[in-house]
């Protein structure tokens, strides 16, 4: 299994951001899909996440702002970012939480290798 992110970038203060990522290999079901972030000297914390009934969470650093949204059947969680503030810049992980490969096997937690989000003018 693989998750592969994009859309990373440069971006000025206000401005806007999708990020996507699919996960791809031996999938059987997602439970959960999201995006971590990690800026420098800090802590990876929780950006948002969707459930597979489309159920969400955000941080509140950014609600109103960032909205998350997946296609369940090609396995993508898409990140869609606005009003971009310096304190977004962070290397942006794709998340997939209980994921089986088979309809029995044991659900496992995968990471993408990150994409860089620099908000800055």
């Amino acid at each position: 299994v693989q998750l592969v992110e994009s859309g990373g970038g440069l971006v000025q203060p206000g401005g806007s951001l999708r990020l996507s990522c699919a996960a791809s290999g031996s999938i059987f079901s997602i439970n959960v899909m999201g995006w971590y972030r990690q800026a420098p000297g800090k802590q990876r914390e929780l950006v948002a996440i969707i459930t597979t009934g489309g159920s969400t969470d955000y941080a509140d650093s950014v609600k109103g702002r960032f909205t998350i949204s997946r296609d369940n059947g090609e396995n993508t969680v898409y990140l869609q970012m606005n009003s971009l503030k310096p304190e977004d810049t962070a290397v942006y992980y794709c998340n997939a939480d209980q994921l089986k490969t088979t309809a029995r096997g044991l659900p496992r937690m995968y990471w993408g290798q990150g994409t860089r989000v620099t908000v800055s003018s």
